[in-house]
């Protein structure tokens, strides 16, 4: 029981990043040295999945690009004797891995962004990844953990987080019924709900794991505001027919959708990059150092002056 496909729905605008999403995609933009993007498909591969799956519009020819070979780049590295750099071009996509890509014909929400991976997943329990979630830190990936669960529970499984009771109408928050540390069974799920309203602190990101009941049960969903298809009113629609588990997993995650997200990233994700991070730790030193005393400074020029 592996999971062996997985799904990355990355037909989205990006506008919040416009202008810089104007014409790459936004799964593109780097966290460090790498694209949002990738960190999710090493995150894929980690757990065992051997088919990625992407559901792309007509904007996202740059995710095909960067996963596609490039031979003549790596023939011009290898010649000038860069190994490192030959490496990590070749490591963007290791040998045995395959890539799918399926157009999304219109942007109609994340649960028809899924259900257009069917011809690629067929009769499958799948992953589905959404690279604007960067997970890191952990001492194993956070879809590997959740993929000893589903081992052992044969069930899908959504990734959770407790987030603060006021930003609960940001996301999908679930009630359960605890198993085991860090593990439960979800009662119910409720779209985006006022805190006052919230039946928990616990919601669903970007990680999960499904069986295919779930595509039938998108096909008979009604769409919502804007004429879109939510996941989540599918995924409350398998909890009448199937368990579906929720697991709290170890890890930081930056929401990456948003620029203050993004840039936590690359901060924290540059503090320990293992060519940059000691440099880049004196640089943030210096520049906090900086800032203080200046902030003192005006201080004290604004106290004197008055």
């Amino acid at each position: 029981m592996r999971i062996r496909k997985a799904v990355f729905p990355v037909a989205g605008l990006g506008t919040r990043f416009l202008p810089a999403t104007k014409a790459s995609a936004k799964e593109i933009l780097p966290v460090v040295d790498k694209p949002l993007v990738q960190y999710a498909v090493k995150e894929a591969i980690a757990a065992g999945a051997e088919e990625m799956v992407f559901i792309t519009s007509h904007t996202k020819n740059s995710i095909m690009d960067h996963f596609d070979r490039d031979y003549e780049l790596e023939a011009t590295l290898e010649r000038k004797g860069k190994e490192e750099l030959l490496n990590a071009v070749r490591d963007v996509l290791p040998p045995g891995i395959t890539c799918v890509y399926i157009r999304q014909p219109e942007a109609l929400g994340l649960g028809h962004a899924i259900s257009c991976a069917l011809p690629a997943v067929g009769d499958q329990d799948f992953a589905v990844l959404l690279a604007d979630d960067l997970i890191a830190g952990s001492f194993q990936p956070c879809l590997a953990q959740m993929q000893r669960v589903y081992q052992e529970y044969g069930a899908s499984v959504l990734a959770v987080q407790r987030v603060p009771p006021e930003e609960t109408h940001k996301y999908g928050i679930v009630e359960v019924e605890p198993i085991g540390p860090g593990l439960s069974e979800i009662k119910n799920i409720v779209e985006k709900p006022d805190p006052d309203k919230a039946p928990s602190n616990l919601a669903v990101v970007g990680r999960y794991i499904l069986t295919p009941r779930i595509f039938k049960l998108l096909d008979r969903t009604n769409p919502g505001a804007g004429g879109e298809i939510q996941l989540t009113d599918a995924i409350e629609a398998l909890m009448g027919e199937q368990t579906v588990l929720a697991y709290e997993f170890e890890g930081t995650r930056y929401d990456c959708g948003s620029k203050f997200g993004y840039l936590k990233a690359n901060v924290e994700m540059g503090l320990q990059h293992p060519e940059i991070g000691a440099e880049f730790r004196d640089y943030l030193a210096e520049l906090t150092h900086d800032w203080e005393a200046g902030g003192a400074a005006a201080s004290a020029k604004s106290e004197k002056a008055g």
